[in-house]
């Protein structure tokens, strides 16, 4: 059983939310959020990167990042850059990329859920990003950043969200990367509560992307109870921002691999090393993108492969079978010599929707080797979170990327 509840929105006035919608904080370096500050005032990254309105020299952990968070936002408030919702709502936000809609119910989770496990995870955390955000979400009393949450498709679910979205939308904006975003508020009492109703039904929910942002959600709702002995569970900081979507509207692209160490080895070397795993076919130099699971791109000196892994590498195993298992078990891991890919230096992860060719330039700039990956289906990456398992790191990559800055839940 799922809980979901509605909330006060905090969004923008709407004729600022194209200028104050924003990717995730963690999409950028701080130099990059620093020049998108200086070039719209108005972007919330000012509020979740807030170091961009402070000296270049202020660390990016310094306490008076998250001071300066906490009264940017309260100061836009107070002039009416964000307004608030009088009652509790439930909200629908749709992403629209490439020609394909994805739309997604925002609510608040229960932190709950995620300790008891209603809400799935599929990858580990770093202490150290947690803590940021920790203290981000503190000191602003608020999530600023949705949780991207998927369940299964249901459909008495779909067809309150298709009613809804037959109505005049509340924003309706192409942002500067192509996508179209559009938001409607659900108002009405009967459906708020037919909508918390139906989640009820659903057994689990599964974080596709925002583990962190999740993960600092329910530690900072955990302080805050341990703060106040006599709370009742009601309280707005025992839930947390989520966007919720069916499952089968969601596209994971590929997360690709750059080897920049080849550890010595030679490209015959290589070839010698996988040659009883791995069948290899060359392409030539148009690029190659995996077709089938079980297949890989390789690229090196200028030309690209086609690697298909026999049948013996294959598994049943939740976490085994994935092609990212795969790559990492008997090439990465024996060939170069990288057994944590999560901390060593010598190999970078590329997301699909930068292309092959920034693909073939990290190769070329390190005379290493690229491998591009045929993507983690979200069946997948369900059934590694119902096994209660873990994936590898940098096994998705979700497009279009949610914005900051259109909801925020205050406690």
């Amino acid at each position: 059983m799922s809980i979901i509840r509605p909330f006060k929105g905090i969004r923008p006035a709407t004729d600022l939310a194209a200028s104050i919608a924003a990717l995730p904080y963690d999409v950028y370096s701080s130099k990059e959020a620093r020049e998108i500050v200086s070039s719209n005032p108005m972007s919330f990254l000012k509020i979740d990167r807030a170091e961009t309105l402070l000296p270049e020299e202020t660390g990016i952990y310094s306490p008076e990042v998250y001071q300066t968070a906490r009264r940017t936002l309260d100061a836009m408030i107070e002039d009416g850059s964000f307004i608030q919702d009088t009652s509790a709502c439930y909200y629908i936000y749709a992403l629209t990329m490439d020609g394909r809609t994805q739309t997604g119910l925002v609510g608040c989770a229960a932190i709950d859920d995620y300790i008891n496990n209603v809400i799935l995870k599929h990858e580990n955390t770093l202490a150290a990003k947690e803590e940021d955000r920790i203290r981000h979400v503190d000191a602003c009393s608020a999530q600023t950043g949705p949780i991207f949450l998927a369940y299964r498709p249901y459909r008495p679910l779909q067809e309150i969200i298709d009613q809804e979205k037959s109505l005049p939308a509340l924003y309706d904006f192409v942002s500067d990367d192509g996508v179209r975003h559009q938001v409607w508020r659900i108002s009405g009492q009967k459906n708020i509560d037919n909508i918390s109703q139906l989640f009820k039904e659903i057994p689990h929910l599964y974080i596709a992307d925002g583990h962190h942002r999740a993960a600092s959600a329910v530690r900072v709702g955990l302080m805050r109870r341990s703060a106040d002995p006599g709370y009742s569970g009601n309280e707005e900081y025992n839930y947390f921002l989520s966007v919720l979507f069916p499952s089968d509207e969601l596209c994971i692209y590929d997360y690709n691999r750059v080897i920049t160490d080849r550890n010595g080895c030679t490209f015959d070397d290589f070839l010698g090393k996988i040659k009883d795993g791995f069948k290899v076919r060359k392409i030539g130099t148009d690029a190659y993108r995996p077709e089938h699971k079980g297949e890989f791109g390789l690229y090196c000196e200028g030309n690209w492969y086609q690697l298909t892994a026999s049948p013996e590498l294959q598994s049943d195993d939740p976490v085994k079978g994935l092609d990212v298992s795969i790559l990492q078990d008997y090439i990465i891991s024996p060939v170069f010599g990288i057994k944590d890919p999560k901390t060593d230096p010598r190999i970078r992860f590329i997301g699909g929707i930068r292309g092959l060719t920034a693909l073939e330039a990290a190769a070329d700039a390190s005379d290493g080797m690229a491998f591009s990956m045929y993507p983690t289906s979200m069946d997948e990456l369900m059934a590694v979170a119902d096994s209660g398992k873990l994936m590898p790191p940098k096994s998705t990559w979700f497009e279009p990327k949610l914005r900051s800055g259109l909801f925020i839940h205050r406690f």
